[in-house]
């Protein structure tokens, strides 16, 4: 998952909006799924920008890597193709 949440929003509600991310290689293209860089991710991974959910803080595990800003606003950008 990647949270797209502000920390002191997940801190405050106890819950955080992630989006769904996979390492399967998609087809579907922007803004559905968006390649994304990271040096710290095991694998090649997607964010699957149409797959949002909040989640119990308590439902996550430890952090895997962190997306860099510049990529979180290509996030974004791309969650606002979907409801503008």
């Amino acid at each position: 998952m990647l949270v797209i949440s502000h920390d002191v929003f997940n801190e405050r509600s106890g819950t955080v909006i992630a989006l769904a991310l996979t390492s399967q290689t998609q087809r579907v293209g922007v803004p559905l799924a968006l390649k994304i860089a990271s040096t710290t991710l095991p694998k090649p991974s997607w964010v699957k920008i149409s797959q949002i959910r909040t989640l119990s803080t308590e439902r996550l595990g430890k952090r895997l890597g962190r997306i860099s800003p510049e990529g979180l606003n290509v996030v974004i950008e791309g969650l606002f193709e979907l409801v503008a």
